[in-house]
């Protein structure tokens, strides 16, 4: 049973032992909630970073600072920008009334928002979901929203930087070329077709349903 067929569901926390109703229905509440807990619990390492895959879910490959998961079908791509992070800038966000679903959250003094929009031609749902410097976008159908959005705010919760390393990265010139301060984070839907990062395959879909059907 799908995790989205449930009223409510009683969900242990990450850090193991604080248990925490979650209405599953409702995407505010599951983004407040798990976002609002200070989880250190992590299972992946990356460059200057971790975070935690929870279970369900399965890394796949890491690009760069680039990394691609998969639940249930679909795929997630995780992006994290150290550099913005080393920089401390500043995320912007303006709520678009357009969307499906567009929500701007200040959780833990630090900013979050989620946009989803319904890609009519491709009869999906494209998510993108930002916190702490860290960002995930996935491609689903409308029945997996709340699921991936339950996963994506417990990956994204737990992203940890790790700011000695990233300095000596920065200083060992291993930025080269990416030391430049932009608006990674503003909401990016109008290039969803054109984006590099986010390059939905009729190979990957193809092997994502053969994946879970297995």
């Amino acid at each position: 049973m799908k995790k989205v067929g449930l009223i409510l569901l009683a969900c242990l926390v990450l850090t193991g032992c604080t248990a925490v109703r979650i209405d599953t229905q409702n995407i505010d509440n599951m983004v407040s909630v798990i976002l609002s807990k200070d989880n250190d619990l992590y299972n992946h390492v990356g460059k200057g970073y971790k975070y935690y895959v929870p279970r369900g879910v399965t890394y796949i490959d890491t690009n760069e600072f680039n990394e691609k998961l998969y639940s249930n079908g679909n795929y997630y791509y995780l992006y994290v920008d150290a550099v913005s992070y080393y920089h401390k800038q500043e995320i912007e966000y303006q709520e678009d009334k357009n969307a499906y679903y567009s929500k701007k959250f200040e959780i833990n003094d630090k900013v979050a928002y989620l946009q989803i929009n319904e890609q009519k031609e491709k009869n999906k749902y494209f998510i993108e979901f930002m916190y702490n410097y860290a960002r995930i976008e996935t491609l689903v159908d409308k029945e997996d929203i709340n699921d991936a959005v339950m996963n994506a705010s417990y990956i994204l919760s737990t992203v940890k930087f790790n700011s000695n390393v990233i300095k000596l990265m920065l200083n060992e010139d291993y930025f080269t070329n990416k030391e430049e301060i932009y608006d990674e984070f503003t909401s990016k839907q109008s290039e969803v077709e054109t984006d590099n990062f986010l390059q939905y395959s009729d190979k990957d879909n193809k092997q994502a349903k053969e994946e879970n059907e297995d």
